[in-house]
């Protein structure tokens, strides 16, 4: 009930009708929670760049999700809005409509003379542009841009690899062998067969591994070939013989039975005194079900060939679209337009993700950087008090360089591994713009679409569903009379 109470006091503070600001002075709202634990009215990075530009802001800062969920709905309904919407989580039904509905503006004429550096990076990549850039030729909101996103990696035991004196894996009868051993030869040495060869979270982490079948795709399914044709991986030959191969190891317990069923907070291994029990993770990071001290075990595993190349999914691209919009009622555009392309360059990434130099972290001779607080001080404090990058997506350009130059040899072995995986991945299908009708349409298809095609799916990698001719043709006439034809065709059309 307290939280409840807490939510509605939050969004009546939001509510409260915007007044006219001073000049130089400006009212802000976003979404900044997921455990940042920000307080943009205290925050040294806004304290930071109002010394900077002369810029300040009236805050009106929510930390619950569906809160701000339920404060855009308002404005959507007529709401006041502030001048500026920043860590803004706008999705393109919202920028379209409130672009339409003259709730905000078009930043394109604004950014030539008063965003240099914005205008640089999208003049040095064009489909970064064509992605924020309607196909009427506005741009209802500015992005975050990030070259080395997060991506749904392998990672593989290098140490069971060693122990074994075993190969790395580059083809998918080669991780087959793989995975038999970690079964089979007690690779972590503690003389129990305690080990899981791969483990997973559902189809959608599955379908990571259809690369080594040359399938890769979207969440809808779907690709653009070399072509420009829009294509489904569903119902190919090489998907039937992708789930043969799952079925496979799944019938010889090299996937894990739990993976279909399970949940992070329940894999994840806590203790450090455990075992390590894992020999494939598909993960963002191992960090996510393992110790910090074992994740030195782990070595990126590089997509596996199929037909002699490389090849694998980017799963969010290069940008996030909507973080940052300003309202029609703002009196100053420009100036606002200043302040923010001041994040899209390596000064504003590093005033944003690390604070001010020679205070919270310090450039080392040899191009590296470090904290100079200790690393506690850092969780505990720094994060929350003196940067504003975690939390919701923030406008601006998360520097390649400044990530991987970090001193801290864990680290920039990551960074630099997801950037060897950057270098052969795609982007299966761009980000486009779809009508309010056309997103209405998919958001209809995939519901019923999607559920079908993953939970079928799962039934003929555990065998619950036989992968026969009668049944693989069963599954591919369904998925026409599910939709699947008239999503292709709509996003074919959006092209």
């Amino acid at each position: 009930m307290r939280k409840g109470i807490a939510c509605l006091l939050a969004l009546a503070m939001l509510l409260i009708t915007f007044g006219a600001a001073a000049e130089g002075r400006y009212t802000m709202a976003g979404f900044d929670g997921d455990g940042a634990n920000h307080d943009w009215t205290t925050n040294l990075f806004f304290e930071r760049m109002e010394e900077k530009t002369g810029v300040s802001f009236e805050f009106y800062q929510v930390t619950d999700y569906n809160t701000w969920l339920t404060t855009k709905a308002s404005y959507a309904n007529g709401a006041d809005m502030p001048d500026v919407l920043f860590k803004a989580g706008l999705n393109t039904q919202e920028m379209q409509e409130w672009l339409a509905a003259g709730k905000i503006i078009d930043l394109k004429p604004y950014l030539e003379e008063y965003a240099p550096n914005l205008t640089a990076l999208l003049k040095a990549n064009p489909d970064w542009e064509k992605a924020i850039t309607l196909p009427t030729g506005e741009i209802p909101a500015l992005p975050y841009i990030n070259e080395i996103q997060n991506n749904n990696a392998m990672w593989i035991n290098r140490q069971w690899l060693d122990n074994l004196k075993l190969s790395m894996p580059t083809t998918a009868q080669e991780l087959t062998e793989v995975l038999r051993a970690f079964k089979t030869r007690d690779p972590n040495g503690n003389g129990d067969n305690d080990e899981t060869p791969l483990t997973f979270l559902t189809m959608w982490d599955l379908k990571f591994l259809g690369h080594a079948f040359g399938l890769v795709a979207n969440d809808y399914n779907i690709y653009g070939d070399e072509t420009g044709k829009v294509q489904t991986t569903l119902n190919t030959a090489a998907n039937r013989e992708f789930l043969t191969w799952l079925n496979q190891l799944w019938e010889e317990e090299l996937l894990d039975h739990h993976g279909f069923s399970s949940a992070d907070t329940l894999r994840a291994i806590t203790d450090e005194d455990a075992p390590i029990t894992y020999g494939v993770m598909l993960a963002p990071t191992p960090l996510t079900l393992i110790p910090g001290e074992a994740v030195d075990q782990y070595e990126l595993l590089m997509p596996m060939a199929y037909q002699g190349k490389q090849v694998y999914r980017d799963m969010n691209g290069d940008l996030v679209r909507g973080t940052f919009a300003i309202s029609a009622g703002c009196e100053n555009p420009a100036e606002l337009i200043s302040w923010v392309d001041y994040l899209y360059t390596e000064e504003g990434c590093r005033l944003a993700q690390a604070g001010l130099e020679d205070v919270e972290y310090q450039l080392n001779g040899d191009g590296t950087w470090s904290w100079i607080p200790d690393l506690t001080t850092v969780a505990n404090q720094v994060m929350a008090e003196s940067t504003i990058a975690e939390g919701g997506l923030m406008p601006g350009l998360a520097s390649v360089e400044f990530q991987r130059s970090y001193d801290e040899a864990r680290t920039a072995r990551a960074i630099n591994a997801l950037l060897g995986l950057k270098e052969v991945c795609v982007e299966p299908y761009p980000q486009v713009w779809l009508t309010a009708e056309q997103q209405a349409r998919v958001a209809e298809i995939q519901l019923e679409l999607g559920r079908y095609a993953d939970q079928t799916m799962t039934w003929f990698v555990t065998g619950e569903k036989e992968l026969t001719d009668e049944n693989w043709a069963e599954f591919c006439t369904t998925l026409d009379e599910k939709g699947l034809q008239e999503l292709i065709s709509i996003f074919q059309n959006a092209l």
